[in-house]
């Protein structure tokens, strides 16, 4: 990993090792119009399909089409409804579509060009169809930078919780243009926030003192700090990611939050909070049941509830939300098994803990 310029520019590029799955992350200024430079120097070439939005679509659909037809790619754009509550299989059947009716073959390569719901989508679409084809994450929300672009998590919604159907499967490259968070609506880009907080609790206790005495250099687009943040959050997660790939016991440190925030999207149907939003939520949550189980002090409660709410975060379940219909979709996540629930504990700034709890304990511990 280095920082490098490039005429007035800054440019970092790292990598996830994993081995022949290994990719680059490449971080900076103007890296949408050099697309195509990246895809082919990791030996990417003809059909692509760009995966996308409207919203994003009009913003930076033609620049991408641009720069890759400039490197010889025939483009295939791909429009999908936008919003989580289209995380699912009939968006996913509409990538399909139009990869058979184009003729797209396993060296053909699938782009994601937007958010995390985008990526997730492009992603699981490509592990899929035709039994895996290459793939490339352009994220154009801070969230799925310094999140869900980096390692290899895919998958749609189903009706019963949040990400149930999907595959382990990394991208050939990410590339993760700082310019684009210019045109992000403010409540996205505090969205986003939530992930880089996540980080400095479970790993990085700079990080975190960082984030509480600038957190408005990020909302302000200080372009220099958010390329450093956005660095520092990718090497965490590429560290995690090196260490368990397929989530079988260490990564699950990332679902920091995720446990509360994940069943706080579904039950209110996917629209009422962002995934950031809720996430910040499961925070508090966590960090309050970390305590009362002994593993956390209040001080640090404190620190990283105000953080939150510093962030202009949500950090409280809403009064109409049941306590009891939050257990249940907890119980049919992933992260359930033998009648338990497993949840992140912070163990102090920059130290995590796994704790197997009853519903039974859950409810109690959010006040039933």
């Amino acid at each position: 990993m280095g920082w490098r310029a490039r005429g007035s520019e800054i440019m970092e590029t790292l990598t996830v090792n994993l081995g022949d799955r290994s990719y680059p992350i490449h971080i900076g200024a103007g890296i949408l119009s050099r697309a195509g430079e990246f895809l082919t120097q990791v030996g990417l070439r003809g059909k692509i399909a760009i995966v996308t939005n409207p919203t994003v679509a009009q913003l930076y659909l033609d620049p991408m089409h641009e720069a890759l037809t400039r490197a010889g790619f025939a483009v295939t754009p791909i429009l999908l409804p936008e919003g989580e509550e289209h995380k699912n299989l009939k968006s996913l059947s509409m990538i399909y579509d139009r990869l058979i009716g184009d003729r797209f073959e396993r060296r053909s390569i699938i782009l994601a060009l937007g958010g995390g719901v985008i990526g997730d989508l492009a992603g699981f679409a490509a592990a899929t169809y035709l039994r895996g084809v290459p793939y490339v994450q352009v994220p154009t929300t801070l969230l799925a930078q310094v999140d869900s672009s980096v390692g290899g998590k895919t998958g749609v919604n189903h009706h019963d919780g949040k990400n149930l159907i999907g595959a382990f499967y990394q991208p050939k490259l990410v590339l993760i243009d700082i310019t684009v968070l210019k045109t992000l609506p403010r409540r996205e880009l505090v969205a986003g926030l939530a992930e880089v907080i996540k980080y400095g609790i479970i790993d990085d206790a700079a990080l975190l003192g960082v984030l509480e005495k600038e957190t408005q250099k990020i909302v302000g687009l200080d372009r220099e700090f958010l390329a450093r943040i956005i660095g520092t959050s990718c090497a965490i997660k590429a560290r995690v990611v090196e260490k368990d790939e397929r989530e079988d016991d260490y990564r699950a440190v990332l679902n920091f939050g995720h446990t509360v925030g994940h069943a706080l999207e579904a039950v209110t149907g996917y629209t009422r909070f962002l995934h950031g939003e809720a996430v910040g939520v499961g925070m508090v949550k966590a960090a309050a049941i970390s305590m009362q189980q002994g593993f956390c002090d209040e001080k640090n409660f404190t620190r990283i509830q105000k953080l939150v709410e510093k962030a202009g975060l949500p950090s409280d379940i809403p009064a109409d939300v049941r306590m009891q219909d939050l257990v249940q979709c907890m119980e049919v996540d992933k992260k359930s098994g033998g009648g338990k629930i497993k949840f992140v504990m912070c163990a102090g700034i920059g130290k995590t803990r796994f704790q197997w709890l009853t519903p039974e304990e859950i409810l109690s511990a959010l006040g039933n």
